[in-house]
């Protein structure tokens, strides 16, 4: 027999994760919505959400809406007694929220106050943090602003990327949904108001943050272009063509070269100097070029490169 009737909003592969786990936990999932189809990649194919895919193999009912302040009448018309959210993408209207009989959650991945917005898990890891999670509380028309029924904590390794950090979240909070569920569908789930002081925000990465600032310490460095693997992918500028940096790792050293000059190879990486040590890049992009490994790219055009500084 089925359980509780959902509501399920959301996008991208975390979001994924999590409807998966309603549907293993046999919870009658009645309608997905998710963003339209979007061109992507050097080609700009129309590619479907991550959550699209997995409705349609399990041939759940799919709605699209481009502008769902707009256009919400298909889920106004749904029987349901919650709407579960993560990472779905617009602001979704407050008569939308208040529908079900238990209202909506959202799943957000951060320690909220901390990091409400659409880009918690790479600010976590360009900031420096030592951990995150995942935080399970009520939607409110306010940016992630809802009261907090619970919560999980997820360290961050030194090695963690964005992507890395994703895969770890959306199986936490997988766990933290399916566990905190029946409280809520039984009353006994308690919700905390978030302390406003403490709030801080993780706006979408923009383009200009996209750019590796050479400029500074090897840790921040390394932060920064760690946070942006594997999307959007952080670069730099060697003679004003961008150079991406797919894969990195650092090296604490002692040198006297200026910031941004390219190393050579160290530790088989393509080696940029930067204070306190060196960013070492393991795959490596040029603009208008496929991605290649550092050893092929310095014996082709990085050993043209050496001693040159990338552009400031």
């Amino acid at each position: 027999m089925k359980k509780e009737k959902i509501i399920f909003m959301g996008t991208p592969p975390i979001a994924r994760t999590m409807l998966e786990r309603l549907t293993e936990a046999d919870y009658d999932v009645v309608l997905v919505v998710t963003q339209p189809d979007r061109k992507s990649g050097r080609k700009q194919l129309l590619t479907m959400s991550a959550v699209k895919e997995y409705a349609l193999s399990k041939g759940l009912v799919l709605f699209q809406p481009e502008d769902i302040k707009s256009d919400h009448a298909k889920i106004m018309e749904t029987d349901a007694d919650l709407i579960v959210t993560c990472a779905y993408g617009q602001f979704v209207p407050e008569q939308v929220l208040t529908h079900p009989r238990f209202g909506a959650v959202n799943l957000h991945a951060s320690l909220l106050p901390k990091l409400r917005g659409g880009a918690p898990v790479h600010k976590a890891i360009i900031n420096g943090d030592g951990e995150t999670g995942m935080s399970m509380m009520r939607m409110v028309r306010r940016m992630d602003a809802g009261a907090v029924m619970a919560q999980c904590r997820v360290p961050i390794c030194e090695t963690d990327t964005a992507g890395t950090l994703f895969d770890k979240l959306a199986v936490a909070g997988g766990d933290l949904l399916i566990e905190q569920l029946p409280s809520l569908f039984d009353g006994s789930a308690v919700f905390v108001e978030q302390d406003e002081s403490q709030a801080t925000f993780a706006y979408t990465i923009t383009p200009q943050e996209e750019r590796i600032d050479l400029s500074r310490p090897l840790s921040q460095v390394y932060d920064q272009a760690r946070g942006l693997i594997p999307f959007p992918i952080g670069h730099v500028l060697h003679e004003g063509k961008k150079v991406k940096l797919h894969q990195v790792r650092k090296k604490a050293a002692d040198h006297d070269l200026p910031a941004g000059t390219c190393a050579g190879l160290i530790d088989d990486g393509f080696a940029i100097a930067v204070e306190g040590g060196y960013l070492l890049v393991d795959e490596i992009q040029l603009e208008g070029k496929k991605r290649t490994d550092a050893r092929s790219f310095y014996n082709g055009v990085g050993k043209q490169w050496l001693h040159t500084r990338f552009d400031r």
